[in-house]
């Protein structure tokens, strides 16, 4: 058997350099968008006495509160593998979702207690007038904007950071709307929609606040990817040539990469290298078909031992070095063990099949008398299965 893991290529650590300056680019204009219509939307409610309003613009300070957050984390986070971090830093993106979907809940709370209070106080609530529903209006469209750039780009980079920023831009402009329609709704005499728009704003911005603390949270304790992916990760493996079968396919998220490992089935008696450049090929087709795997770990079975108890945790079988020393005991008197030019063990099915390979043999022995010799003075041997003698120089 024989595990390796395939490192990225260089490639991928230009990819990872790209992704990070088109994540930087989308997220300052999102801030500076952020930052503008946070400002009119604070101004304007405070002028015409919105509390709706004022709480939207609150909510938009809070989007460039996390735009800087996400600038670091996206920095830091896609940095390549180093020697205290062999799986890449993408764990920071993690935490920085976490992070993000906490701030989105505090600012719901306080939100919704806040307009809450008022509601209850029966405070009377102004027209704002046409102007205040202007910047509203704009704020609205500004921000659907922004959602739907920085969700193509999140997307385009695979980015589950710079997703759930878009979604925060998208909560500010659905939260818009809910204001819009409040203004519209004090404009004509109804002011209490105005508090019951920021409560439901205050909700909205909480689910999504929820949502995110869910995802990422399910990342940190390395939550599988959907058993669809792995499914399909594992039927391309399984078309490469060379390949029996494939179990045991894990898969955890590590910020906007994915690490895999999985048990590769091969013929039993291919040598080592060959077996090896199999995995290789069957890292390079899930590389390719996804590019978002960092890290491909494969362990090379000549047997499918799916569902059954690990390896490590069984009773072993003898190596080379003891294998050679018990049968120089038990066979010393056997011609073939004593012509032998190489041997050739396969671990297979809980025991070791032998062969030796011989020179020449004694005048009037074959093959197969010789082989019938071996095993006549090696009954006790529980651990031996097959045993045959070739001639020839062996496989080495």
């Amino acid at each position: 058997m024989n595990a390796a893991t395939s490192p990225p290529s260089p490639r991928g650590t230009l990819n990872r350099e790209t992704q990070a300056r088109e994540a930087h680019r989308v997220t300052l204009i999102g801030a500076v968008i952020d930052c503008a219509v946070g400002l009119l939307k604070v101004l304007a409610g405070w002028m015409v006495g919105s509390a709706a309003l004022i709480a939207d613009g609150i909510h938009s300070f809070s989007d460039l509160v996390t735009d800087v957050f996400v600038l670091a984390a996206t920095h830091f986070g896609r940095q390549a593998p180093d020697i205290d971090h062999p799986y890449g830093h993408g764990r920071i993106e993690t935490l920085a979702t976490l992070w993000l979907g906490s701030v989105l809940i505090f600012v719901a709370g306080g939100i919704a207690w806040a307009s809450l209070s008022r509601l209850l106080d029966g405070d009377p609530i102004p027209a704002p007038g046409i102007w205040a529903i202007g910047v509203a209006l704009l704020s609205l469209i500004a921000k659907e904007w922004i959602f739907r750039y920085t969700m193509s780009v999140a997307k385009r980079v695979r980015s589950r950071l710079l997703e759930a920023n878009a979604w925060h831009s998208r909560s500010d402009a659905l939260s818009t709307g809910v204001v819009l329609v409040g203004l519209v709704a004090a404009q004509f005499g109804a002011g209490w929609v105005d508090a019951v728009a920021a409560i439901v704003v205050g909700i909205m911005v909480g689910q999504v606040g929820w949502r995110l603390l869910w995802e990422s949270g399910r990342e940190l304790i390395d939550t599988a990817l959907p058993e669809s992916d792995q499914q399909k990760m594992k039927a391309v493996a399984e078309a490469v040539p060379g390949v029996d079968s494939v179990h045991d396919v894990r898969t955890r998220s590590v910020g906007s990469h994915v690490v895999l490992d999985l048990h590769i089935v091969v013929p039993p008696r291919l040598s080592v290298s060959e077996a090896h450049e199999i995995g290789n090929a069957v890292s390079r087709q899930l590389r390719e078909a996804y590019p978002e795997l960092a890290d491909v770990t494969f362990h090379i079975d000549p047997e499918d031992d799916s569902n059954q108890i690990e390896h490590s945790l069984r009773p072993g079988l003898p190596l080379r070095s003891d294998v050679e020393s018990i049968l120089d005991e038990v066979w010393q008197d056997c011609p073939a063990w004593h012509n032998r030019v190489a041997l050739d063990l396969h671990y297979l099915a809980e025991q070791i099949d032998v062969s030796v390979y011989v020179h020449q043999l004694p005048a009037g022995q074959s093959l197969d008398d010789a082989a019938h010799e071996l095993r006549k003075c090696s009954p006790h041997l529980s651990w031996m299965g097959r045993l045959r003698v070739w001639q020839g120089p062996g496989k080495g």
